[in-house]
């Protein structure tokens, strides 16, 4: 593809200063380089990757959020978090894993040619949804021009528009479509999250990656656990991830006792997974 200029009325020249004739966004084979794009909703303009505490729909962190640039610093940061929205936060920056940040962020940059004309999140993607949901979802990783482009897990791909929409059908979701992290979507009772947080080189990260990344879902296991009934694996590394979840974990289950019939406590980490 050759170099083409694409203009829009934002009054705002790539250098953000203001343009009489509105800004010029020069795409070179597919790239977009030092220019800020709007937002498919909203509008506003971001930078790809899109920096921490700009005003992105539902970016949970600031500019000022801590980045864990190791393996180490990841385990320590994880560890000591003790709510989900600085949980979210920190996963939102990590800078862990060198292939994985490099991969994410060169997409970002070069993007799909259906998507040039958009920013692109770039950076590792959060759980998203309830709280304090009772049925988790657990997949494997963004997809490259799916939640690393829209920020949003399994937002943005098919296999998002696949699972969003079973789940408007059982009443988990308000909406049968995911389309970007400004649409007004909200989950019932439900948390949706990928075992790895950034989007792999062919959908396949390393298995040093994998145990990288692995300290984000003990710790988010370790907050919202005591509130899930079910956990669907979506694929069998989503599986291998649940039970190194639930084995690394102690958290507190009920469950009814079968002679008194009372419902009592114990830690999920003594209960042996099963497969059905």
């Amino acid at each position: 593809m050759q170099a083409r200029a694409w203009s829009q009325s934002w009054g705002i020249g790539p250098n953000l200063t203001a343009a009489p004739s509105g800004p010029r966004w020069i795409f070179r084979a597919g790239h977009s380089v030092g220019v800020k794009l709007p937002h498919p909703r909203t509008g506003e303009p971001f930078d790809s990757p899109v920096p921490a505490g700009t005003g992105w729909p539902g970016d949970p962190a600031h500019s000022d959020t801590v980045v864990a640039p190791t393996a180490a610093r990841v385990r320590s940061v994880a560890k000591r978090t003790r709510t989900l929205d600085d949980l979210d936060a920190a996963i939102s920056v990590c800078r862990a894993c060198p292939r994985l940040v490099d991969w994410r962020e060169r997409v970002a940059v070069e993007k799909r040619r259906s998507f040039a004309a958009e920013p692109y999140w770039g950076r590792p993607v959060s759980g998203f949804g309830a709280a304090r949901p009772a049925v988790l979802v657990l997949g494997l990783a963004p997809a490259a021009h799916g939640a690393n482009r829209t920020g949003r897990v399994f937002t943005g791909d098919r296999s998002g528009d696949v699972l969003f929409a079973a789940l408007h059908r059982a009443g988990l979701a308000t909406s049968p479509v995911s389309v970007d992290a400004a649409d007004g979507l909200v989950l019932n009772h439900t948390r949706v999250v990928a075992a790895v947080r950034c989007a792999p080189p062919d959908n396949a990260p390393t298995p040093a990656e994998r145990s990288t990344c692995a300290p984000w879902l003990d710790a988010e296991w370790r907050l919202i656990g005591p509130d899930v009934r079910v956990i669907v694996a979506l694929g069998g590394f989503a599986w291998r991830a649940t039970l190194d979840m639930v084995r690394a974990v102690a958290v507190p289950c009920p469950y009814r006792s079968r002679s008194s019939g009372t419902s009592r406590w114990r830690s999920s980490a003594r209960r042996p997974a099963t497969s059905t």
